[in-house]
């Protein structure tokens, strides 16, 4: 398949049985292809080629923490040295409690920071208490942190196209 052609039949076919998320089953790419009455690797194929083109960005699982327990939801901030952010953000993305970390553009003067990690916990003060961990991680190449703890959940979806 030409990777720079428009979505074809299949592809969309692909993106709207996917479009809510795979199934949650052992063998989802196994269930797609018998929805869709392909073969496995032939969804395994379209969906690589379709990341490789950039028609979608990641296949990823996103959990609700609140349903597993995680309550307490904070944006850790950092205002990190910039010759060291990549070290520290690798350093600070390994850590067991932290879901995402990723590098921000600062908005100066009212924003500072360009290191981001998400930390879930079941209580705040345990959430407080990972930051606290991060600091430490950091040392003196960080100038400033702050945390946003979520006040509400707010529902993640991906790509979504009308059906047939």
């Amino acid at each position: 398949m030409n990777e720079s052609a428009a979505p074809d039949d299949l592809d969309r076919r692909l993106v709207i049985a996917t479009q809510a998320g795979l199934p949650l089953v052992p063998r989802p790419y196994d269930a797609l292809a018998a929805q869709l009455g392909v073969s496995a690797e032939l969804v395994k194929q379209r969906l690589g080629a379709m990341l490789d083109s950039g028609r979608i960005r990641r296949i990823g699982a996103v959990p609700n923490h609140y349903a597993i327990g995680y309550t307490a939801n904070g944006m850790s901030v950092w205002d990190v040295d910039d010759t060291r952010i990549a070290e520290l953000g690798e350093a600070v993305g390994q850590l067991e409690f932290v879901t995402h970390c990723y590098e921000r553009p600062r908005a100066l003067p009212d924003w500072p920071y360009n290191l981001f990690a998400m930390v879930h916990a079941g209580d705040r003060s345990t959430v407080l208490a990972r930051i606290d961990e991060i600091a430490a991680l950091l040392g003196p190449a960080c100038r400033a942190r702050d945390v946003l703890f979520s006040t509400a959940i707010l529902k993640k979806t991906g790509l979504r196209i009308g059906g047939d």
